[in-house]
């Protein structure tokens, strides 16, 4: 049953029925994580979230010589409104972007178009010649990763999956309620009612259809939340800041774990450690006072191992953690 509410200006409610909550579901989109941090990269950080981020990203695009044009004619600054084909809803609770780029070259044409002015001009090329320029599109979507984000994604990662894992248990203390609860200061639940009051929402009153709601952590949305809830090619989506998003890029002390240093040997432990940001040879070894012939052949043996990735920029070689040289850290560390 729906009752009849006031709603306030500033507000959007979302109305649920049993089949919504039953279908609500969690998903990580790396295609969504591009399309969010070229916003940032385009100014829309006026807080500085990502500054250290962007500063260390910034030359690396610009040395890789990526023209974002096509891309970023997409993504309008400060308007909010991105084609929803450019970011359809993950089917899967973690897609790999190279699944997301198949289905965004797969786009038909028809779904080519926009609301928004601002990025009509970009849609409009694209339907000049849809499968050549989606295909454009996907690769340049995909050096931007490499350069931009892939060095960063295990972190980026470990933070999506820790406010899962924490909404997951949030639901089965107390359902619906408690996984809305902590959301986000400007997400309330009440009475089968979701409500966003960020104002640069939609206004009004919006009932889902038995679709469920996707809710999409992402750390590049702050301080504010994105709705899609208009298209009927698509499953209504909520993103939202994961807990912790403020000590992203934090640049702490690295302790080495002596339990670690064990297994791996010291200074393998500690390179591991070191790169809790993504570094070079060069500024591994000025940091830890050591050759750069001797960290290139720890970093090679940690490679080997499964703990470390290489991302090529250029002349420039940037190393991170993978996945499982996270999760060893952080257990060595616990």
């Amino acid at each position: 049953m729906v009752h009849a509410r006031r709603v306030e200006d500033s507000t959007l409610e979302i109305e649920f029925s049993a089949e919504d909550v039953a279908r609500t579901r969690f998903a990580v989109s790396p295609l969504w994580e591009v399309v969010a941090s070229v916003r940032v990269l385009k100014g829309a950080d006026p807080q500085g979230m990502h500054r250290r981020w962007a500063e260390q990203v910034r030359p690396l695009l610009a040395a890789a010589k990526l023209d974002l044009t096509p891309l970023s004619r997409l993504i309008p600054v400060p308007t909010t409104g991105i084609p929803g084909f450019l970011v359809p809803p993950p089917t899967t609770p973690q897609p790999s972007l190279e699944v997301e780029l198949a289905a965004l070259r797969a786009t038909p044409p028809d779904l080519l178009r926009t609301k928004t002015p601002e990025a009509r001009a970009g849609v409009d090329a694209l339907r000049e010649d849809p499968e050549r320029g989606l295909a454009r599109l996907a690769e340049l979507i995909a050096a931007y990763w490499e350069v931009a984000l892939a060095p960063y994604w295990p972190r980026l990662l470990t933070l999506y999956e820790g406010d899962i894992l924490h909404r997951a248990r949030r639901i089965a203390e107390g359902g619906a309620r408690h996984l809305f609860h902590d959301l986000d200061p400007q997400v309330t639940w009440d009475s089968g009612t979701l409500q966003l009051t960020d104002r640069r929402c939609n206004r009004g009153v919006r009932r889902l259809t038995g679709q469920g709601l996707l809710l999409c952590p992402s750390a590049f949305v702050w301080p504010r939340i994105f709705s899609t809830l208009g298209s009927p090619d698509a499953q209504p989506t909520l993103r939202y800041p994961p807990r912790g998003v403020g000590t992203l890029w934090e640049q702490r002390p690295q302790p080495c774990s002596s339990a670690l240093a064990r297994v791996l040997g010291r200074t393998r432990a500690i390179l591991l450690a070191e790169l809790a940001a993504p570094a070079t040879t060069t500024d591994l070894a000025r940091r830890l006072a050591l050759s750069p012939g001797g960290v290139s052949q720890h970093l090679t043996a940690l490679r080997a191992a499964g703990l470390v990735n290489a991302h090529r920029t250029g002349r420039v070689v940037l190393y991170a953690r993978t996945g499982v040289g996270e999760a060893l850290v952080a257990a060595a560390a616990a």
